[in-house]
């Protein structure tokens, strides 16, 4: 059969060859010229006429010519979207906070083809010796001089504390050694917090602030060299105690909305001097500071500078006894007896050189918090998160093993296990994800993406863990008292949620909000062509776009429809059959931003439940990303295998369904039936992943109940006390013992098995498999003894009626 003078069945065999070869070369990313040049192959087999020749070369001599393409196409397609505002416009505090910070591991992640061996060889750091012996000596002094319940109870820290504090640097850790610091690396400045928020919360917090932004780190990176002098080595020593004043009532998470002012003016001396107004709160350390880091908007009526009349946010550091500082009052956040208070300042006047970096550090302020805050993220937060979550796993598994109810220890019980399972694996995924963003610390990245996402899913995953804790503790819990090693985790749990950003907003707003313009390849290039008008640029990245988008359309296609398995990965079994779907979420996450980004445009920032979910997605691939890195940096484990895949299928089973909630809601005009009928019935039948099983989360929980190495590796970290009878020692002390006895429990139960011994009565098995000479004197004397301290493990404490009630009207 012919039809216009061509073979009907050439025809169809050319448009299948072609389509085919439009996927590979959309899937492998081929320049103009590969596919005109395959397009010709195609045209000349399927034996078309000359003229589809002559147009198929027209065709990629316009788009593969730069200048023939920008006259002809994108000049004008850069007029429409100008005029249209199809993109978002930028203000200049945004492009600060956009350009604050480098593009890491996320922009692979977000690209739809991340570069495996770059993700797999990022570095994943350990302590150096000296570190370790500061972790293992004064910090471990530190722990053992502060008892939690005491210093709840009384509500400050004693005189020795604060004294050894100061004797062991400990607010000097990030201050270089050459200004009389600690000089410690990220990794170990996150360790020391980790092992104090085990100890005590207050502690950690006390030591993590000036450690985290502040004058000290602002000083190290933007100071002038006269200002380190003056100031970093009496911060280091504790001789200057530092705080940090950014948020006011009308400024939290929107830094930028400080209504915090100073005016430059010239004395009667003609010193040019700056005249300051604020009130902040949530201020920590505010009332016992020495030397106050503020931030504030600078103004030079009278441009003495010369550069204009508002400066904009400007950072200074202000002695806290200068004349017009009103201190004095203190906040109570939840009840957690650390210092953060409220403070004013009317009419304060200090000299030009309190700007942080001097004169030219005038108008500089936000993108020096910016960048620093994209650090503290990374630091501070997820290392107290850990420290708790990490109590938890201890304390849970513990009191699982030794609880006993129905004649079985509680630990053995599916309910049980079930939570114990989410604490397990996500403690190991919290580590993984926290240790390999230092590493990205300490090689000098800041990852401002990675680091929102590390502080929002750490303090969640932390409120998770410690509220399954709660409930399989119960009554041990819920009672407050010394031997309680989880409530005050439970009450402060909120507290890191709230701070240093919401966690709402970083959610919707930062993680994908701010990182679909910082991770994608093309799409903030375009946005600064097309506002600098620039249309060589523009040609550049808005060519570069379609490229992305027809390549992750095809990867999203191509991989979707063999599960990751035409992508080439190289690795153990155990680790490619992850990335093989890593990949397959990567390509699709980037194939549906695309698509939202085409039909939203510069709306989409405001659909907050959509970048939600596109958050969560993007999220759970970099946690995937660092368990993956720590799975192979820490060689394979055998042992660490259950705890690896728990975690590799509960992030896939939370992608699933994060992309089942994008499918569900968004609308494209259009096209919204499509996306919410056959494509998310698709995504369900075709699944990324439904969480981990539950003989996985079975092999979690056993092991958590088993003490050792392993079950210390995990939770490694934490500060154990040399006294049996506190803390969380008490706890481990009785499951150690109780672990050494069960070889001789498994004696008797044998005897009773083989009718060598009576089944009842129960309570005296023991001492009658002793009278029957199965277990001896010291076996028996062992089980004595193991039931003695177990018992004593799960007491809770209780209080007579007068030290109850100080107790109450110390914490109210």
């Amino acid at each position: 059969m012919e039809a216009f003078g061509y073979d009907f069945l050439t025809i169809w065999q050319s448009i299948g060859v072609g389509v085919v070869g439009a996927l590979f070369l959309a899937y492998f990313g081929a320049r103009i010229w590969a596919w005109g040049s395959v397009a010709l192959a195609i045209i000349f087999l399927a034996g078309a006429p000359l003229w589809s020749l002559a147009m198929t070369v027209l065709i990629a001599i316009l788009l593969g010519v730069p200048l023939l393409r920008r006259s002809l196409i994108t000049r004008h397609v850069m007029n429409i979207i100008d005029r249209l505002g199809l993109l978002p416009a930028i203000s200049d505090t945004e492009r600060v906070a956009l350009e604050a910070g480098e593009v890491w591991i996320e922009g692979e992640l977000f690209s739809g083809h991340p570069n495996w061996n770059r993700i797999r060889k990022a570095s994943y750091p350990q302590l150096n010796s000296e570190e370790q012996e500061f972790l293992d000596g004064p910090v471990d002094e530190l722990c053992s001089l502060v008892d939690d319940w005491k210093v709840w109870t009384e509500r400050e820290f004693s005189d020795e504390t604060w004294q050894l504090m100061r004797k062991l640097r400990i607010f000097g850790m990030i201050v270089p050694k050459q200004y009389g610091g600690l000089g410690l690396s990220a990794m170990a400045n996150s360790a020391v917090v980790v092992k104090l928020q085990s100890q005590n919360g207050p502690l950690a917090t006390t030591v993590m602030v000036p450690n985290s932004l502040g004058p000290a780190e602002l000083l190290i990176h933007y100071g002038t060299q006269s200002q380190r002098q003056k100031y970093l080595e009496r911060l280091a020593t504790g001789e200057l105690l530092p705080a940090f004043a950014l948020t006011e009532p009308g400024a939290g998470s929107d830094a930028g909305a400080i209504q915090a002012s100073g005016i430059l003016f010239k004395d009667a001396s003609g010193n040019v001097k700056i005249r300051l107004n604020w009130e902040k709160r949530y201020i920590t350390l505010s009332s016992v500071a020495d030397l106050l880091g503020l931030a504030f908007k600078l103004q030079d009526p009278d441009n003495i500078l010369g550069q204009g009349k508002d400066l904009g946010i400007t950072c200074a550091l202000v002695p806290s006894d200068t004349p017009g500082i009103k201190r004095g009052r203190r906040h109570d956040p939840l009840g957690v007896p650390f210092i953060n208070a409220p403070f004013e300042g009317h009419d304060v006047v200090v000299p030009l050189d309190a700007i942080i970096g001097g004169e030219k550090g005038a108008g500089a302020g936000w993108k020096m918090l910016m960048e620093c805050l994209g650090a503290g993220r990374g630091i501070s937060l997820p290392a107290t998160s850990v420290g708790s979550s990490k109590v938890v796993y201890l304390a849970a598994s513990a009191h699982a093993a030794i609880r006993q109810q129905f004649g079985l220890p509680i630990g053995k019980f599916e309910g049980i296990e079930e939570p114990l399972a989410r604490i397990g694996g996500m403690v190991y995924l919290m580590d993984a994800a926290r240790i390999y963003t230092l590493g990205a610390i300490d090689d000098g990245i800041v990852p401002s993406v990675v680091t929102a996402i590390l502080k929002y899913n750490l303090t969640e995953f932390s409120r998770k863990i410690v509220n399954d804790g709660m409930d399989i503790m119960g009554g041990n819990a819920i009672s407050c008292g010394p031997r309680n090693t989880i409530a005050h985790h439970f009450i402060s749990n909120p507290i890191g949620i709230t701070v240093e950003g919401a966690n709402i907003l970083t959610r919707t707003l930062m993680i994908f909000g701010q990182g679909a313009l910082r991770c994608h390849p093309w799409a903030y290039k375009e946005i600064m062509a097309l506002n600098e008008k620039d249309a060589v640029k523009f040609d550049r990245a808005f060519t570069g776009h379609i490229g992305h988008a027809v390549r992750s359309a095809a990867r999203c296609l191509l991989l979707g429809i063999t599960r990751g398995h035409i992508a080439m990965v190289t690795g153990p079994r155990s680790v490619r059959r992850y990335i093989r779907r890593l990949n397959w979420v990567s390509a699709s996450f980037a194939f549906l931003a695309e698509v939202a980004m085409a039909s939203l445009g510069g709306a989409l920032k405001r659909k907050e439940k959509i970048t939600g979910r596109f958050a969560d997605i993007f999220s759970w691939m970099f946690l995937a990303s660092a368990t993956l890195r720590r799975f192979e940096a820490e060689g394979l484990r055998k042992e660490d295998l259950p705890y690896f895949q728990w975690s590799m299928e509960y992030a896939l089973g939370e992608i699933q369904k994060g992309f089942e909630g994008l499918l569900a809601n968004m609308t494209i005009p259009g096209l919204s039936w499509i996306v919410r009928g056959p494509s998310l019935l698709w995504h369900r039948i075709n699944s990324f992943g439904r969480g981990p099983s539950d003989q996985l989360g079975h092999k979690i929980a056993q092991l958590m109940q088993i003490p050792g190495s392993h079950r210390s590796r995990i939770a490694s970290g934490v500060y154990l006390s040399h006294d049996n009878s506190c803390g969380l020692m008490r706890l481990e002390n009785a499951l150690s013992k109780l672990s050494d006895v069960r070889p001789i429990k498994a004696k008797v139960s044998k005897a009773i098995r083989s009718k060598q011994l009576d089944r009842k009565p129960k309570d005296t098995r023991f001492e009658r498999a002793h009278d029957a000479g199965i277990i001896t004197r010291e076996e028996l004397s062992q089980i004595q003894e193991t039931a003695k301290i177990t018992r004593e493990a799960i007491q809770v404490d209780d209080f007579d009626e007068e030290t109850y009630l100080s107790h109450h009207r110390s914490t109210h």
